[in-house]
């Protein structure tokens, strides 16, 4: 599909405030999203079913992008089953023998990866490496593979999904940590609130798709887990989540990171969903609203701590907060929402793309990532994905 130069809409003022004088209609918020889908696959290595410009956590964030486009609307420009069927199988065909993430000053992580290396002639980059079962030292990274596998799952493209899901909660299930939830990793350094949001996220999505005979297994799990991360200390006074918490088990005051804001929104709807208890999706709103009006540059989505260009694993960030704020409109409309993701969506759109259409690390003009640039641009292709989501 080519790439097409759509007029967005005309936004008066950049503020949360000045709202909207048109909005792109629903056949341009796809053709939008097909774009930018389009572009995406210019990194997909089909040999390992990962994406090139992309570590291993942030393929999965990608995966689920394109399922997630793909459940929106029943369209898409390209075969998402096989995309998906391809990375099942190829992405756990591995070289890898550890991840290791080292905390930096400003609470981001730095990766280092080392492997077995193959042939010369057959050698690919280190991020483009798997691991067997979608399993490695680190329980977000573990979690992110189950929450892509699980839409695979709702897409009908068969059970071997939501098995594989199954076996990545068994393992985060070891993760115990003295503080309460689970450690972010097997070398138990670290609690902090993304690994036990996507541990909440999973054990409360299984609930509601496995059998009903073992619903009370995974809910009970999810139950405790949020009545743990609830009173942990990680939601802070602006009702925004930093990033964990200290070894003596108290917030630690780093960075509110936007997909800490995301994650927990899609867990309370999973939750919500497993009891029928409003009170969680309630919880949702009050974090959803301080992220939106909290953590933005004149209205557009940003880190509070890093700017314009938060490095390869930052920026993955806001394009997983966007997804959650979709499943959080779509669950329970709010206008706020609404304005939210439409003004985001117009502004990557015909502000933060590049000449060959790449989304850029920031959202309000176009800024070329330091690193990753599949991760960059596929954070910019939820927030798109979540305007024809909700806009039809």
């Amino acid at each position: 599909m080519a790439l097409k130069t759509l007029l967005g809409a005309a936004i008066a003022g950049a503020s949360l405030a000045a709202g909207f004088q048109k909005r792109a209609d629903p056949e341009t918020n796809y053709n939008r999203a097909a774009d930018a889908a389009v572009v995406l696959q210019k990194w997909y290595d089909w040999n390992t079913g990962l994406w090139r410009e992309s570590n291993w956590w942030n393929s999965a964030n990608v995966l689920q992008t394109l399922g997630n486009f793909d459940h929106a609307g029943d369209r898409h420009p390209y075969d998402v089953r096989q995309i998906y069927e391809n990375t099942f199988d190829r992405a756990q065909r591995s070289f890898a023998l550890s991840v290791t993430k080292t905390l930096l000053a400003n609470g981001l992580m730095a990766e280092n990866h080392t492997f077995v290396a193959p042939a010369a002639d057959e050698r690919p980059k280190i991020e483009e490496r798997g691991f067997d079962r979608f399993l490695n030292d680190y329980y977000d990274d573990e979690g992110w593979w189950a929450l892509a596998l699980l839409r695979a799952h709702d897409l009908g493209f068969g059970p071997q999904y939501i098995d594989m899901a199954n076996g990545i909660f068994e393992d985060m299930k070891g993760g115990a940590s003295h503080c309460g939830g689970i450690y972010w990793d097997k070398r138990r350094t670290y609690t902090n609130a993304i690994a036990n949001e996507l541990y909440l996220a999973v054990a409360a999505s299984l609930a509601n798709r496995m059998p009903a005979s073992l619903k009370s297994y995974y809910l009970d799990t999810a139950l405790r887990q949020w009545t743990w991360f609830r009173n942990s200390g990680m939601i802070n006074g602006e009702n925004l989540v930093n990033d964990g918490l200290t070894e003596n088990c108290v917030n630690n005051g780093y960075s509110p990171w936007t997909y800490n804001q995301g994650v927990i929104l899609g867990a309370l709807i999973e939750l919500t969903k497993a009891t029928g208890d409003n009170g969680y999706v309630d919880q949702a709103h009050t974090i959803a609203t301080a992220a939106i009006r909290g953590l933005n540059y004149n209205g557009v989505l940003q880190e509070r701590d890093c700017g314009q260009d938060c490095g390869g694993d930052g920026n993955q960030f806001k394009g997983i907060f966007m997804r959650n704020l979709q499943y959080l409109h779509q669950f329970s409309p709010r206008d706020e929402y609404r304005d939210f993701i439409m003004f985001n969506a117009d502004r990557i759109y015909d502000h933060a793309r590049n000449g060959e259409g790449e989304i850029g690390a920031w959202w309000w003009e176009y800024v070329r990532p330091s690193a990753l640039l599949a991760g960059s641009h596929s954070s910019g292709l939820d927030a798109l994905v979540a305007a024809f989501a909700i806009g039809q």
